[in-house]
């Protein structure tokens, strides 16, 4: 048991005002009584020097913020003067619905006035685009194995040969894209939205998925090289597709992705920034995602404690304007989610020690549109 006590509701009876017993259950909601207009709100310029890292990547797991904090980010950087652009790599995009526009799947510029640009990767459409990465599912005619596949039938022994599926040819795609933005001349900086911390992992694991399958090609391809003339018969009397397995374009993806990996273990040039809200599950989760980018050697330079329960003004000066805040002195609600957050603000003070650790308010409006975003952006710098 937690400890918590629950008082059993009364039943209520038929005589009750606005109550009916027609089965139908109805919530009755009270309003909070209605807030004063609040005055402007006004944030100062950053006056931080435009230098910095040419990669600002937000990981951990879904439903802490990473959309928000990489949004604001990109919105600061474009309105210090410098080009950058915003990328999200989740499949469950939301940077439209957080800067209130559309945002398409290759980069555009988004802001006439500030050289903000954006683009969400469809990982669907890329798999479309990318030639190679269609070759990799090693499916259907022309495929990885020149149409060899097809003479196995729906059960190819292809999958237990590679030790299972090939690796998500979706991730590949995606990744191709942001390597070819990473390279792009237009930006000076790139903030990355990316996917929850699986999918992220997986992205960074795939030179070595591809060493392996490219071994496992070779290997089938010289098992079954004396055997491809007494096969002819199985095609009908057709020849045997002469094509041999390309491997050029997976190579040549590989050795991007290792550039890529160069670049986030460089601490100049990439800042990975870990988000995560102040609740023990999400603490640990953070932790075994640091973990993991340790095995990697991609250090964590920045850890972001989302929806804390404090006034904004403890943790910006740059923001002025009234802001709703918890009420810790009369809301026992407030007081009793104020202390789990601190056990867990405590938690994660010691597992990320030596780590710059930033923090950002749980506000009571949505945190949407440019006004918002340029608060959140405040409590980033």
């Amino acid at each position: 048991m937690s400890g918590i006590d629950v008082e059993p509701v009364d039943e209520a009876g038929e005589d009750d005002a606005g109550g009916t017993d027609d089965g139908d259950h109805t919530i009755e909601v009270t309003p909070t009584e209605s807030v004063g207009e609040r005055e402007t709100v006004s944030v100062r310029p950053s006056d931080e020097d435009i230098e910095g890292p040419d990669y600002v990547l937000y990981g951990g797991k879904g439903g802490v913020g990473k959309t928000t904090m990489a949004a604001a980010t990109a919105l600061d950087s474009a309105r210090g003067g410098v080009s950058t652009l915003v990328v999200s790599t989740d499949p469950a995009h939301s940077l439209s619905d957080t800067y209130e526009t559309d945002i398409p799947s290759e980069p555009a510029r988004i802001r006439e006035d500030i050289p903000l640009y954006a683009a969400e990767i469809d990982p669907e459409a890329a798999v479309e685009d990318a030639g190679f990465a269609a070759q990799a599912q090693a499916q259907g005619e022309g495929g990885m194995f020149g149409g060899l596949e097809g003479m196995f039938g729906e059960d190819s022994p292809m999958e237990s040969l590679l030790g299972g599926p090939m690796p998500g040819s979706d991730e590949a795609a995606a990744m191709q894209l942001l390597l070819e933005y990473l390279d792009d001349e237009r930006f000076d900086r790139v903030v990355v939205d990316t996917a929850p911390t699986g999918h992220t992992l997986r992205l960074l694991q795939l030179p070595e998925l591809m060493d392996t399958m490219m071994g496992r090609i070779m290997t089938f391809r010289q098992r079954i090289g004396g055997m491809l003339d007494g096969m002819k018969g199985m095609f009908g009397g057709e020849e045997m597709p002469q094509e041999e397995p390309d491997l050029e374009n997976l190579e040549e993806l590989r050795e991007r992705i290792e550039r890529l990996r160069a670049a986030l273990r460089d601490p100049a040039r990439t800042d990975f920034r870990i988000v995560l809200v102040p609740e023990e599950m999400s603490v640990l989760e953070s932790k075994r995602l640091r973990e993991q980018l340790d095995e990697f050697g991609i250090p964590v330079g920045t850890v972001v404690v989302n929806r804390v329960m404090e006034p904004l003004s403890d943790v910006t000066d740059d923001v002025e304007g009234d802001f709703l805040q918890p009420d810790l002195e009369r809301c026992e609600f407030c007081q009793r989610r104020w202390d789990v957050q601190q056990s867990a603000l405590a938690e994660a003070q010691e597992l990320f020690r030596g780590t710059d650790v930033r923090r950002v308010p749980l506000f009571a409006d949505e945190v949407q549109g440019e006004g918002m975003l340029e608060v959140v952006a405040a409590c980033l710098r």
